[in-house]
């Protein structure tokens, strides 16, 4: 796949450079997609098209482009007489079924659970009955596991089972009943609804200035009337009104007969139908009137009503546009072009293979302690399962100091003609697993990899909302979402860019936006019974008229169609979910669920973990208890300083290259001492960390593993000391143990247990004490089975709270509150939380850039202030108040309306400013909560 333009020609393609042959070509306008003429983003894509590189709008033009070319068929580009999206294919290709191929599949098709997911674009959505007719068009296909489409974003989400179904058929079906679907990308997605917007701003001059034509002449025939008009003149009037009216209604109104059109043809109906109604039987009326000299024209209800319509349509095309590109400053725009430098797909994937092993013993391990009803890694240090081991981090470091010598061996025996780095600019999603690229200063990184240049400083205030800089060493792991804040640097690539915690975090605000919670499908429910009963209500209105006075029965049933029409019920829900959940994003918490903000809204209770929740899981080192025996007596305190130093200096030498929180806390506190080397250094999961220095074998980490102890409390070769850790006493949250074997090797010797603890974060209690004015009630189920945790909990006014938890005894308390009918919101640090994350009503957690791709909460908090969670309550409290105000106004407004229509009191000129001004209140209800 061609990624950029190329500077030679193949030889295949040089018969067509001659002039004489492309002089009838039709070329697009500059900037515009030689296959399609569409826009083309910066920079375009491009293939090899007659001797040239011509510029392509996305990938599947592209793709497109080249499969003609590739069949023999370049003929097609100077047989074509015009350029436009649906000019027909070479009869051998169809653009839809390009999708299928693996390469362009792969860039916007990912696995889940066993199913394929795809994002899309979807042009020409009106209202909330265009989403339910594409969803229940494509439900009706074997294969489709669930579809949702969002108005505001006008965006869709599908899984489906690849095997039964592919993409190429799911597209097919969408643009069988009136819509275009193509791949999501953001820059041509914005492009599409550019382009959708200028035509409805065209179509809505069109109907101003033929509305304003109309009404004059309309002006004309009804003073007419009270002035004996002569028969020729009013019939003039009318064939010129009828002359100005054409293109309002065959123009300017199509897009309402065309989705009417659709629905019926899929034997639905959706908002649409009453108005197309409406429209074709007024327009044709007064044209019959126009034709025969007998009855009344309405011409000017026609125009104005097209031009009413639209208007109320493109207001609120523009506040929903608003409202959905708020989230887009939140993800980064990949991109589009990287430069590669070199590929080494075997370290790549023995780094991959490391973490998956080292995952999988993680994983065995929590669950080994979560059968023991207990947790030694709680006890000991917080979040002791880390992604990147001590291991792991030698062996990346190792690979980078190899690639880089390698490389400067290279660059000094290489030729100046010769290069031993081909460098080339390639797409992002061309990337592959194991390619060697370069990240110039500034830019952004395109996907999660290994950093094999010396250093690097970075900013990931995208995933975390720290502005820090961070600085990486050789052999660290980057994530994709972060920024290049100094110098170019080089890493290897470990995951595919749509894998990246970006791609991750974009994915989770896709499927939160596509997702319909409970009161919104009532909703489009209600508006698919409304639409059904207005026409059923039409006839019986037409019938009524029909006996009463005929000349009124057109125009009452007419009345009745427009002004009853459930555009601004359909509207109720998703502008305010969509405007609510953006405003929510600004504050860094993320719905990822499409049921967060209804279920935020009804919450009773919330469940904290302790650490790295209402702790910042970064541990401080307090005190060094140095353990020694009775008959030993007291040193002088410069001794004892300086036997706390040296301890100090050989737990942080055991710590060296570790990445637990435990390790940073020591290697911070031993930054100013001369570390020991270490040999032999060996870690055990959920126990610590074993190494010899100078010929003696030391152990740090829990008490049971430090002094070698088995699960019953006795040693495996003995010990002549035991210790107690009282971490009440020393107002600490964990402890570890520092141990030496004695010379005979065979008992185990306590030299000094350190003391951490994990501080508050800052914005705790104010965040506990606003919820408590919400008349929230809160509890802390922590696995920590320290004292100091309750006595935390107590300093934070929580009354209920329970330590030693292990998951099973988590999910437990949260079942209890709900069998007592409590609506429970859990926070939680997104990992070893995931059972009681599942159980709960709802759940956030504050989530790292390194533990994203693990989170399976219904939130998340990427800026780690947890008085987030505060913002979260008060919006999602505010749209529910919205909601309900905006259900209130729709079905009062069409219940109100309803008589004075059918009654004949209202004219369908007036019916379409009462429709448009109920939609747009509606949306402009919604819109205040931008300021929530």
């Amino acid at each position: 796949m061609s990624s950029i333009p190329s500077s030679v020609s193949s030889a295949t393609n040089h018969s067509y450079e001659d002039t004489s042959i492309i002089e009838g070509l039709v070329l697009p306008l500059a900037d515009h997609c030689f296959h399609c003429g569409d826009p083309v983003p910066q920079p375009p894509f491009y293939a090899e098209i007659l001797g040239q590189s011509r510029e392509m709008c996305c990938m599947g033009c592209q793709l497109a482009a080249q499969s003609i070319v590739e069949a023999g068929l370049e003929q097609y580009y100077l047989d074509r007489s015009e350029i436009n999206r649906t000019a027909s294919l070479p009869t051998q290709l169809t653009r839809l079924e390009v999708y299928d191929h693996d390469e362009i599949k792969s860039q916007f098709v990912y696995a889940q659970d066993g199913m394929s997911v795809a994002e899309l674009s979807v042009n020409n959505l009106r209202c909330a009955a265009c989403t339910w007719l594409i969803e229940s068009r494509l439900d009706e296909l074997e294969g489709i596991g669930k579809c949702q489409v969002n108005l505001t974003n006008q965006r869709m989400r599908v899984i489906w089972d690849e095997n039964k179904l592919p993409i190429s058929r799911i597209l097919a079906v969408i643009n069988e009943i009136g819509y275009e679907a193509k791949p999501y990308r953001q820059d041509t997605h914005e492009a599409m609804l550019v382009r959708h917007n200028n035509q409805m701003l065209l179509r809505l001059g069109i109907a101003a200035l033929g509305s304003m034509q109309a009404m004059m002449y309309a002006v004309a025939l009804y003073f007419g009337e009270y002035s004996d008009m002569l028969i020729f003149q009013r019939d003039f009037l009318r064939w010129v009104s009828l002359f100005v009216s054409t293109p309002v209604f065959f123009y300017a109104g199509i897009p309402f007969f065309t989705s009417a059109w659709s629905a019926i043809r899929a034997r639905q109906v959706n908002m649409d139908v009453p108005v197309s109604l409406a429209l074709i039987i007024t327009f044709f009326a007064s044209l019959y009137a126009t034709i025969t000299g007998q009855g009344e024209t309405y011409y000017d209800s026609v125009s104005m009503f097209i031009f009413f319509l639209l208007a109320g349509r493109y207001i609120e095309h523009n506040a929903r546009l608003k409202a959905a590109t708020m989230a887009n400053d939140l993800v980064v725009v990949e991109p589009v072009l990287v430069q590669k430098v070199a590929e080494d797909k075997s370290a790549a994937e023995y780094i991959l293979q490391l973490l998956k092993e080292n995952e999988y013993q993680q994983d065995k391990a929590i669950e080994n302690e979560a059968q023991k009803g207990s947790s030694v890694a709680a006890e000991v240090m917080p979040d002791f399962m880390q992604r990147m081991d001590a291991n792991i981090y030698q062996l990346t470091s190792r690979i980078a100091q190899d690639w880089q010598q390698s490389r400067n061996q290279q660059n000094a025996q290489s030729q100046p003609e010769g290069d031993i780095e081909s460098k080339q600019m390639v797409t992002a999603h061309s990337l592959q697993v194991g390619d060697i690229i370069l990240v110039e200063a500034g830019s952004e990184i395109i996907s999660d990899g290994i950093l094999l240049s010396s250093t690097a400083t970075v900013s990931q205030s995208l995933l975390t909302g720290e502005g820090d800089l961070i600085i990486k060493s050789q052999g660290d792991y980057i994530v994709g979402g972060a920024q290049n804040d100094s110098q170019p640097f080089e890493m290897l690539v470990t995951a595919l860019p749509k894998d990246s915690q970006i791609g991750l975090i974009d994915r989770l605000m896709n499927r939160a936006m596509s997702e319909k919670p409970k009161l919104a499908q009532q909703a489009d429910k209600l508006a698919r019974w409304f639409v059904a009963r207005i026409l059923v209500l039409s006839v019986l209105v037409f019938v009524g008229w029909y006996i009463v006075d005929p000349s009124q029965a057109i125009w009452a049933t007419v009345a009745v169609l427009v002004a009853t029409c459930p555009c601004a019920l359909s509207l109720a829900t998703p502008i305010a979910l969509t405007v609510s959940t953006n405003r929510l994003a600004s504050y860094g918490f993320l719905t990822t669920r499409g049921h967060t903000l209804q279920t935020l809204a009804e919450i009773t209770h919330v469940a904290f973990d302790k650490t790295g929740t209402l702790t910042y899981g970064k541990p401080n080192l307090l005190n060094i208890e140095l353990i020694t025996s009775k008959s030993q007596t007291e040193t002088d305190d410069l001794s004892l300083t300086a036997q706390k130093d040296t301890l100090l200096a050989i737990a942080a030498a055991l710590e060296v290259g570790s990445r637990h929180p435990i390790a940073h806390a020591l290697l911070t506190a031993a930054h100013q001492l001369h570390l020991p080397s270490t040999q032999a250094v060996q870690h055990y999961p959920a126990g610590g960390v074993e190494a010899m220095i100078n010929g003696t074998v030391y152990r740090i980490g829990h008490k049971d593993f430090a002094l070698d102890k088995t699960d019953d409390g006795t040693n495996n070769i003995g010990t002549n000391n035991d210790i107690t850790i009282d971490l009440v006493a020393q107002r600490a949250s964990s402890a570890v143990v520092l141990s030496y074997q004695n010379t005979d090797r065979k008992k185990w010797q306590a030299l000094a247990c350190f003391y951490f603890n994990d501080k508050v974060r800052d914005s705790a209690q104010s965040m506990l004490d606003t919820l408590k004015g919400l008349g929230i009630e809160f509890v802390m189920l922590t696995g920590d089975p320290s004292p100091q945790a309750l006595v935390m909990a107590e300093s934070l006014g929580i009354q209920a709270a329970y330590n030693g938890l292990s998951p099973t005894d988590k999910v437990n308390h949260i079942q209890q509150l709900q069998a007592n009918g409590a609506v429970v919101l859990m926070v939680g640090d997104g990992i070893n939380d995931a059972p009681v994350l599942a159980a709960a009503d709802v759940s956030t957690s504050i989530a790292g850039a390194a533990d994203l791709a693990q989170v399976s909460s219904d939130s998340i908090i990427l800026n780690g202030q947890i008085e987030a969670i505060t913002a979260a309550k008060r919006i999602s409290d505010k749209t529910e108040r919205i909601i309900k105000q905006n259900f209130r106004w729709a079905l009062a407004y069409n219940s109100i309306v309803l008589i004075p229509a059918a009654l004949g009191y209202v004219p369908p000129w007036l019916a379409a400013i009462g429709m448009s001004l109920s939609s747009l209140f509606v949306v402009l209800n919604a819109l205040r909560l931008k300021r929530a």
